[in-house]
């Protein structure tokens, strides 16, 4: 029996309805800036999905089984998500710009038997799988470094395998969605099909119609570019847009390009478009809507009217839990109330429930008083800690004025946020550890004046040698991380402080941060 709640179901249901239909346009940049293009009907998503997965089956890919996808916003990531659905196995999905010891550790702890990866990032898998000969590669594209390509098993000229489709519950995982591990490993969220469809009632929320165009340049390896955008467009019958990777200065130009009318904003996204030299044409655009999350009070309507938008504020995360603050409706820096079917609360340290407008945890039940389902792969533990007294706790401190709309203030237990994900700022000193030139690093966030609320500038308090140079250290660190953790700042002293048991005292570092002192150095002046 069909079930619209699993995407293999849901694209076999619309290839028979609107087969034809251009439902994803996926846009890249060539080096002379111009957008290249390649489109997803529902009849392609689901041929393609099925000779994928009927590939992925020939090796040995069973129902349960993981797998992942390291790439960006190619078409071929909703292809196999289509491919992993009709198999009943389990993607996990990396961004591809991830290497090191954190991808090691990310294949090894999610059990992934194979992986479908973009060229640029196969020798950093090739480095984290030195010597695992049994787990399969697949690479985007046409065949080559002997390894083949999506290109040549979708364009095979073979009947179509016609595949029954495995997955039957909604309940079940559809993938393993990392979190960004601010205090450790990161953790991955066993993600539910049922969690993907609900990408249908943001449309709603939203108030999307089939005149709409949703767009995003967010990486579909989170949850947000996934539910909001991708949901939506797929459960909704609409034709989205996706760009291969997000980019300040063209986002307009698409928009005006494919008739774009709503897209997504996160954290510093927003003071980043803000920043960007005012053009006479800033409002001739087509979008209509732009959801965003952590848009600063200071500049929300001067951001609407500049651009000639509307705004609506939300919160939420990959575990659940979300509110809406719909343009027009709640106060400017909210980020709303949460929906019918969810109850929100905030805590204080102490157990109890916070008064208006004081700070504590935010936290969500389902309406009808039960806990909302969260497992975390592998860490009972984290799952119990998560889901506390029927409560999820999302981790993060805010309040609720008297009229009970959520205004967010910052992560608990101080983890940095930059361009709406956290880093782990384990990853970054292990990174710096290993220059020959450091002696001790500790890294730790600053707030910058005119950010996005709850956002930090990442800053390495480091201890040098006498051949210290900064660009080596820049430089270094765009090797061994993903570009959103390297740091912002260098900030070199003659010790770190650090309390009798050894651990960091981050206070007195912030104290003593001036950026135009002579020990801080910034990564804008090392371009390159």
């Amino acid at each position: 029996m069909s079930n619209p709640q699993i995407l293999a179901h849901l694209i076999a249901d619309w290839k028979d309805k609107k087969p034809d239909l251009d439902v994803l346009t996926f846009v890249d940049i060539d080096p002379a800036g111009q957008f290249v293009t390649e489109t997803r009907t529902y009849r392609q998503l689901w041929e393609n999905g099925q000779r994928l997965a009927q590939w992925l089956q020939q090796q040995g890919l069973q129902k349960g089984d993981h797998f992942a996808l390291i790439m960006a916003n190619h078409p071929e990531f909703v292809d196999l998500m289509v491919a992993s659905s009709i198999l009943g196995a389990v993607f996990v999905p990396i961004d591809p710009r991830t290497q090191g010891e954190k991808l090691r550790y990310m294949l090894e702890f999610a059990e992934c038997k194979g992986a479908i990866v973009t060229e640029p990032a196969l020798d950093a898998l090739n480095s984290a799988w030195q010597g695992r000969d049994e787990c399969w590669r697949l690479l985007v594209g046409q065949s080559q470094h002997g390894l083949p390509g999506t290109t040549d098993i979708i364009a095979a000229t073979q009947p179509l395998p016609e595949l029954s489709i495995v997955s039957e519950d909604p309940r079940e995982a559809m993938q393993l969605l990392f979190t960004s591990g601010t205090t450790g490993d990161p953790k991955a969220i066993v993600t539910a099909h049922e969690r993907f469809a609900a990408g249908k009632s943001v449309g709603e929320v939203l108030e999307l119609t089939e005149q709409d165009r949703p767009y995003t340049g967010l990486s579909l390896t989170h949850a947000n570019a996934q539910i909001i955008t991708l949901g939506s467009t797929l459960y909704m019958g609409l034709r989205g847009v996706i760009s291969r990777k997000f980019t300040k200065s063209r986002l307009w130009d698409i928009t005006r390009e494919f008739g774009c009318t709503v897209f997504n904003l996160l954290g510093g996204m927003t003071t980043a478009l803000y920043a960007e030299p005012v053009k006479d044409n800033d409002a001739d655009n087509p979008v209509r809507t732009i959801l965003s999350a952590g848009m600063p009070a200071q500049i929300w309507m001067d951001f609407e009217k500049r651009f000639g938008v509307r705004l609506t504020e939300f919160y939420g995360a990959a575990e659940g839990g979300l509110t809406f603050n719909p343009f027009g409706v709640g106060p400017i820096g909210s980020c709303g109330k949460p929906p019918a079917n969810l109850e929100m609360a905030i805590f204080t340290e102490d157990g109890r429930r916070a008064r208006p407008n004081e700070a504590g945890e935010i936290c969500f039940r389902n309406a009808d008083g039960s806990a909302p389902p969260v497992s975390y792969f592998k860490n009972p533990e984290a799952t119990a800690k998560k889901v506390s007294e029927g409560w999820l706790r999302m981790g993060d401190i805010g309040h609720v004025d008297v009229n009970g709309w959520l205004f967010f203030h910052f992560r608990k237990g101080g983890g940095i946020r930059r361009n709406g994900d956290f880093i782990n700022t384990a990853y970054v000193e292990k990174a710096l550890s290993g220059h020959d030139s450091i002696d001790d690093v500790f890294v730790y966030g600053i707030a910058i004046e005119g950010g996005a609320p709850g956002e930090k500038e990442p800053v390495a308090a480091i201890v040098v040698k006498d051949d210290f140079d900064p660009r080596s250290v820049f430089q270094h660190c765009a090797v061994e991380l993903d570009r959103n953790s390297v740091p912002q700042f260098l900030q070199v002293v003659a010790e770190i402080p650090k309390t009798a048991s050894e651990k960091p005292q981050e206070r007195f570092l912030i104290d003593a941060f001036n950026p135009e002192a002579g020990n801080i150095y910034n990564l804008s002046d090392y371009p390159g």
